[in-house]
């Protein structure tokens, strides 16, 4: 690893417990040891019966459950939780399930100032952040405001032998994003480094074994170590064209959170590629292939998922003002950010074709664009 002499690097409270049968024997005692003795158990209609049995768990402790989350946070079901939080004299929120569930109960925290317990089910990694998103007349916005970052996070890999084999390669590759973009932001560190390569040898590691036997708990478990990690580098860093993309997508065009990760990032990656060297030698040395982008088309697709956004339901006429919509705000990114550069990103994911890093560009044979 090359040494970086100039470098923030900001640790932030939070308590994690990782263990099998973690989420019914360890809530309980994790909410005890933040004092809280009134809980509101938020989740989505996929994750309830998990929910109820943390709620079971927590006993008298339960104020109820609230099952209403739904994926990127629409601004009314936030408003919604937020009524049911208070209606029950809740002193605190443990949010069960994915990326949906737990970003429901940060929206509670953002809005009430409550404490907020984690247990993931998914490799979303969202638990490990302090950033919040919320959407509202198509555009969807996100933030970062410590008072999100759960309290204390369950990891328990048995809650993930549910998670269907589909969701289970999209959500880590969802992961592996989280670390991509880490490499390459503006604040990385040399932890932040270290943590993005093993997360991503690891996940990479635990996806085959996971789509030939989803019951492998031991592959199970190294996927959750896998997706804390990555979490933790999207958590300690800014993230750039990849995320923004896929925000949009999702926000504004309804396009499935883990699905349009894992089609973008290829993509993505080759047209920063040029601009990230260090990154590359990083993901280079975890993935051990000089090819990064098309290690990561063909992981996708190798393990069944989708690879194009025509797929996920994005029309070839969405393009341009999609793209138009992800350049039009200031964010950090390697490369500069042009409507036309995020245009080229976007006809090449749409179709769905092998990456193609030649001058930093994910040139389309039917729609090349100029550097």
């Amino acid at each position: 690893m090359t040494y970086q002499e100039e470098f923030t690097y900001e640790t932030r409270p939070v308590r994690v417990v990782f263990r099998p049968g973690a989420a019914v024997t360890a809530t309980p005692q994790e909410a005890a040891r933040l004092g809280l003795s009134r809980l509101l158990v938020v989740c989505g209609s996929r994750g309830e019966r998990v929910a109820r049995a943390v709620a079971d768990a927590l006993g008298d402790s339960c104020a109820g459950v609230h099952a209403e989350a739904r994926m990127h946070v629409p601004v009314e079901d936030a408003e919604r939780a937020v009524a049911a939080v208070r209606a029950a004299g809740a002193d605190g929120c443990v949010a069960v399930g994915g990326g949906s569930a737990i970003g429901l109960g940060k929206a509670i925290a953002l809005r009430t100032g409550l404490p907020l317990i984690a247990v993931p089910s998914t490799y979303s990694g969202s638990e490990m952040t302090p950033v919040w998103g919320l959407t509202e007349d198509g555009a969807k916005r996100t933030g970062r405001d410590p008072v999100v970052q759960p309290r204390s996070v369950v990891y328990d890999p048995r809650l993930t032998l549910s998670l269907p084999v589909a969701l289970t390669v999209t959500s880590g590759i969802n992961a592996l994003a989280h670390a991509v973009e880490a490499l390459y932001a503006p604040d990385v560190s040399p932890l932040v480094s270290a943590m993005a390569e093993e997360g991503v040898r690891a996940m990479a590691e635990a996806l085959p074994r996971l789509a030939a036997d989803p019951d492998d708990l031991d592959a199970r478990s190294r996927a959750l170590y896998a997706a804390w990690l990555c979490g933790a580098c999207l958590g300690a860093t800014t993230m750039g064209l990849h995320h923004k993309l896929c925000h949009v997508l999702g926000g504004t065009y309804g396009l499935p959170h883990a699905e349009t990760h894992t089609v973008v990032l290829p993509y993505a990656l080759a047209h920063n590629a040029p601009a990230a060297p260090r990154a590359l030698t990083v993901l280079r040395r975890a993935l051990g292939t000089d090819d990064v982008p098309r290690a990561l088309w063909d992981l996708a697709g190798r393990l069944g998922a989708p690879r194009s956004l025509a797929e996920l339901g994005l029309t070839e006429a969405d393009v341009t003002p999609a793209a138009a919509r992800a350049a039009g705000e200031p964010y950090a990114n390697p490369r500069e950010v042009t409507v036309e550069g995020v245009r080229g990103v976007l006809l090449a994911a749409y179709e769905g074709g092998p990456p193609t890093t030649g001058q930093g560009l994910c040139r389309s044979p039917r729609h090349p664009y100029p550097p």
